[in-house]
């Protein structure tokens, strides 16, 4: 007996990705089956529907722990089958401009001339994704210390886009936010996720991780850095260069001495930080820290 003559008459013959028959219809084509049949009081109760294709059963408070697994799960999935192995992190204030454009995000005169000075992180942060982005075509055809960056603009359209400048590809990974935020242009379009939660958000941006490249920044910038050090500190994470762009900047906002002198981080941990000015200062450490 051949696999056609066990399907009912007239059934059309699922196709599996790989082109080999098999038994079950995808739930894609049920779906669209569902579509087509009669409108009827009962099949148009909600309660009906198909429990993965009813968008009011998935956003309800009790599947909150499915749809936290579905955002952890979409983007390890694309990573995957792009081949992805390893990335460079880079994070840094959305309300830096790129140097001779308007700072968008000031308040007043004083934070316009500080926005306007800090510009230059903007095309610090673009070099250094270009270099990093050079080594990963060159030593892995563009698979390990790929960049990924939070997608919006500021710094991280720099890193996109210093990507982009030598013809490589590069992440994003968004979040819906009341105010923000589109993808910036430069994020290789195919590997652009959006997510609604920043937990899951969080956990991709460190699982793959070989580096950190932190630019001058707000309260995101300085949460996603405090939540790295944590879990590198607390031996949850394997030790990576964290890289501090800016060192007058960071010096200024936080004095980590101060922390180890008054005992409450050890004398130590100061050393999971790297101050640096320039793109090539970022690169080089990261370049001395695996040895390449």
């Amino acid at each position: 007996m051949t696999d056609d003559t066990k399907r009912p008459s007239g059934e059309p013959a699922p196709v599996a990705p790989e082109g080999t028959w098999v038994p079950f219809p995808s739930s894609g084509e049920d779906a669209r089956r569902e579509v087509a049949k009669p409108r009827t009081p009962q099949t148009l109760s909600p309660t009906y529907r198909l429990a993965y294709d009813d968008p009011d059963f998935l956003t309800a408070e009790a599947t909150r722990g499915v749809r936290l697994q579905l955002e952890l799960m979409k983007p390890e999935m694309v990573l995957a089958q792009a081949g992805i192995l390893s990335t460079v992190v880079l994070f840094g204030g959305a309300r830096i401009p790129e140097p001779g454009q308007a700072a968008w995000a000031a308040r007043n005169e004083g934070q316009k001339a500080r926005l306007e000075a800090n510009s230059r992180y903007y095309d610090e942060a673009r070099r250094f994704a270009a270099a990093a982005s050079r080594h990963s075509a060159n030593s892995s055809g563009g698979k390990e210390f790929v960049i990924v960056t939070g997608g919006g603009p500021g710094v991280m359209e720099a890193g996109n886009r210093g990507a982009a400048d030598v013809g490589a590809v590069s992440i994003a990974l968004n979040i819906t936010l009341p105010h923000e935020q589109a993808p910036n242009p430069y994020a290789t379009p195919e590997l652009c996720f959006n997510f609604h939660y920043f937990a899951t958000r969080k956990m991709h941006f460190l699982l793959r991780a070989k580096a950190m490249a932190i630019f001058p920044g707000g309260f995101g910038t300085l949460d996603e850095l405090f939540e790295a050090l944590t879990l590198i500190q607390t031996g949850r994470m394997a030790r990576i260069p964290v890289i501090l762009f800016g060192s007058e900047f960071w010096r200024r906002l936080v004095d980590f001495e101060f922390l180890a002198a008054e005992g409450t981080i050890a004398p130590e941990d100061i050393e999971l930080l790297t101050f640096v000015d320039t793109a090539e200062e970022g690169w080089d450490a990261i370049r001395a820290f695996y040895g390449f």
